[in-house]
């Protein structure tokens, strides 16, 4: 089948790779085939095959451009590798999204927008004696296009008297103004209105109706003296004051502030509503009097793809060519089991795995052949009935004439794979080597591989007694997205599974557990954001051990003789830090017509500290040393430190014992971020019964690892705990306490509970589209 023989090599040869964890490896894999790349979390799978083949693969189409072209694209550096021979040009569609816009949406991202959009212009019905528009007039995001009152926003943020004032029952002195500042801006706005002559001390549901209208809403600005009340310590001459309404100030705050914790806070004083002028359509009057088959294109944008394409019916001429290229573009997307989204959907409210299979299916329709496509985990958020489309997708783009490159934990697309690198054995410093290049089946013969363990050794599902409840949680009647009025109750002191497909309302569902509810005492929501947006913020800060650390150094007798105190072994505040790079570790270079690049400090050379810090050791090593410890290592080398020892502990009960302490948070994935966040939660000590919510929290994982996830969830509830899962994971459902199906189907075609139950019990459920692959998950051998 890879026959090496021909006139070109038909392997992509990679030679003494040694990004990141990189053992300097040596690896061929063929060309125009299904090859998936695994190994256990932080096993360096990524490294190899973005880090290495797609980073190579791009520096050279790179170096084809020119020099002031390339200064307008992100790139990254070349990757550290001896040679890469018959490597193609490559596409990569990771999971990793741009700063999140309200302005993207699901037809920006397909571009579907633009075709719809095409389709108004030229064959729209128009109004009598109306100019024809061209596309641009019918876009939110033009100038021509959006509504002059929102800006093509859809929304307008207002003030209302609640939101100004939640508690009428205060008097102004006493805050019932909570929107204004605190200190002495908000005295001085109360000063002023106590001089113009309102009563301060009167509760403000007491306050004549046009007073409180005045003083929250009014545009006007006098300027009064005030004469501040004196006592006896501190003595305040007259001043002129400028009054400034509630209003005015939120909005001005919100709008202006460079402070995001003061825009933040004006936020929450502020009302979302639809737009007066549009109804929330974000468009002009003139684009939406215009119609197709009865409908505004707004109407269209709000509708779910599948019944979009069902209502784009022509007769003939450019109307016909427009629908049928419109609904050829929509297939790809309802075959990724998408067709639940509008092309309305705003960007940010889509998981990290809806994206890329967005971005996927634009790629089956741009016909390019002859290039890699590396996939970053592309049955992320998948439910198993949703992985056989995939598959299907992918074999696609590999029968067009493509190689597709999938780092990638499900089994499923490992066994529908044609070549299999398998990267290991563990995690970082243990990891980095190549366990296995070749065809699946070949794999069952390598015993240090983990995936071998899953892929051809499974072992039943485990018998565990199931946990009785002591006490349940009602959540709804809950109407939003697509659940209508549903009702649901959580078993309280067990392991709950929710489950259905991409888009049936699990996480919609979930999300109404709220420490308001009747039943719950604490809820602690452990989601897959990243842990912090700058390098500054790594593994340690987020953690609280750096500053366990750094007690450790400012107490050591080279500190102490230095007179050195804790705050000296911090890179984010002058003393201790490298001032020349100021405690980033690196510096940027500016190439003239070159893209600028970074590099290591040459003063600290990465470091991040001064001399007189790094001076300063404890068991040897100097801070800097330290945060470059894996946890793993640092477990032993702070093994007679009870606090620190505790903190990493918890990140090795849960599988991370090979993230280096100083791993900046924009290097660590949104499983690794969330499994953080669970160690953090896990080192504190809770005696009150807490509701632990997790969303997909295997997204991410190698099987292995997952194992090692769920003893510590499994291990919560027999503390006392709740804990409740969104999960796709079948081997994770079956060892449930009980499982609630939503379906049977994404958006409308969802919304509802089909099951509850047992997993036996829900595994039997008629209708439901999880049975099928829970009953496989419980039957040994399945």
């Amino acid at each position: 089948m890879y026959d090496r023989s021909g006139p070109h090599d038909p392997y992509v040869r990679v030679r003494g790779a040694r990004e990141h964890n990189l053992q300097g490896v040596d690896v061929d894999v063929p060309r125009d085939v299904l090859a998936v790349f695994t190994g256990v979390s932080g096993s360096g799978k990524s490294s190899l095959a973005f880090g290495t083949i797609y980073a190579e693969a791009q520096r050279r189409y790179f170096e084809s451009v020119a020099p002031y072209a390339r200064r307008l694209i992100h790139q990254v550096g070349a990757p550290k590798v001896g040679e890469i021979t018959g490597l193609p040009p490559a596409v990569s569609l990771q999971q990793r999204r741009a700063a999140p816009t309200s302005r993207s949406s699901v037809g920006t991202v397909t571009n579907l927008s633009n075709s719809l959009r095409m389709l108004f212009s030229r064959a729209g019905d128009y109004p009598p004696g109306a100019e024809r528009l061209d596309s641009d007039s019918f876009s939110p995001n033009t100038a021509v296009g959006a509504c002059p009152e929102c800006h093509g926003l859809g929304r307008v943020h207002r003030t209302t008297e609640q939101s100004l004032v939640p508690d009428p029952s205060l008097s102004i002195r006493e805050g019932a103004v909570a929107a204004w500042p605190g200190a002495w801006q908000g005295k001085n706005l109360r000063d002023i209105l106590d001089t113009l002559g309102y009563d301060v001390d009167r509760p403000w549901r007491e306050l004549p109706a046009e007073q409180r209208e005045w003083i929250l809403f009014t545009d006007e600005q006098p300027v009064v003296t005030v004469h501040p009340v004196r006592d006896a310590d501190w003595i305040q001459r007259p001043y002129q004051g400028t009054y400034m309404s509630a209003r005015r100030y939120v909005l001005k705050t919100f709008a202006d502030s460079k402070s995001q914790t003061l825009r933040a806070k004006a936020e929450r004083f502020l009302v979302a509503s639809p737009c007066p002028a549009c109804g929330g359509s974000r468009l002009r009057p003139e684009a939406m009097a215009v119609t197709f088959a009865g409908r505004t294109i707004a109407d269209l944008a709000a509708l779910p793809l599948t019944e979009l394409a069902a209502s784009l019916v022509a007769d003939g001429g450019a109307a016909r060519v427009l629908t049928e290229d419109l609904r050829s573009r929509i297939a790809p997307v309802v075959e990724l089991g998408l067709g639940y989204l509008s092309l309305d959907r705003a960007t940010p409210t889509l998981s990290a795995g809806e994206l890329q299979r967005l971005r996927l299916a634009t790629q089956l329709r741009s016909g390019l052949f002859g290039v890699v496509y590396v996939l970053d985990e592309p049955s992320a958020g998948l439910h198993p009935a949703d992985t056989e489309a995939l598959l299907t997708v992918l074999a696609r783009l590999k029968a067009a004439g493509n190689s597709v490159f999938v780092v990638e934990h499900h089994l499923d697309v490992m066994r529908g794979a044609d070549w299999l690198v398998d990267v290991g054995p563990l995690a970082g410093e243990h990891g980095g080597r190549v366990l296995h290049s070749g065809p699946v089946a070949d794999l069952a013969a390598v015993e240090e591989s983990a995936t071998a363990r899953f892929l051809f050794h499974r072992s039943p599902a485990p018998t565990r007694q199931v946990r009785k409840p002591r006490g349940h949680l009602k959540v709804g009647p809950v109407t939003r997205h697509n659940l209508r009025g549903v009702t649901a109750e959580f078993p309280l002191g067990v392991f709950t599974a929710v489950t259905g497909v991409s888009g049936s309302g699990k996480s919609t569902l979930v999300g109404e557990i709220t420490d308001e509810l009747e039943g719950v005492g604490r809820v602690v929501s452990v989601d897959q954001k990243p842990i912090g947006r700058t390098p500054r913020s790594n593994l340690a800060t987020y953690t609280g051990l750096f500053d366990v650390v750094r007690k450790v150094f400012a107490g050591t007798e080279g500190a102490r003789e230095r007179g050195y105190g804790v705050s000296r072994f911090s890179f984010n505040v002058a003393g201790g830090r490298c001032e020349n790079c100021q405690g980033e570790g690196f510096v940027s270079v500016e190439l003239l017509f070159l893209p600028s690049t970074y590099t290591p400090c040459p003063d600290c050379g990465g470091a991040r500290y001064n001399p007189g810090t790094l001076e300063v050791t404890h068991r040897g090593r100097n801070i800097a040393e330290v945060l470059d410890l894996t946890v793993e290592s640092a477990a032993d080398f702070f093994a007679d430190s009870p606090s620190v020892a505790r903190s990493l502990a918890t990140l090795l009960d849960v599988g991370l014992g090979y993230l280096r302490l100083g791993q900046p948070a924009t290097e660590l994935s949104g499983g690794e971020a969330q499994r953080i966040k669970l160690a953090s939660e896990l080192q504190r000590v809770h005696r009150a019964h807490t509701v632990y919510l997790l969303d997909e929290p295997t997204t991410g994982l190698h099987p292995a690892d997952v194992e090692v996830l769920m003893r510590q969830l499994h291990g919560l509830v027999d503390t006392g705990h709740t804990v409740i899962v969104v999960e796709h994971d079948m081997s994770v459902v079956a060892g449930a306490d009980w499982v609630i199906d939503l379906g049977p189907g994404g958006g409308d075609m969802g919304g509802r509970i089909v099951a509850a139950g047992v997993p036996e019990a829900v595994a039997r459920a008629a209708g439901s589209a999880t049975a099928p692959y829970l009953t496989r998950a419980l039957t040994p051998g399945g």
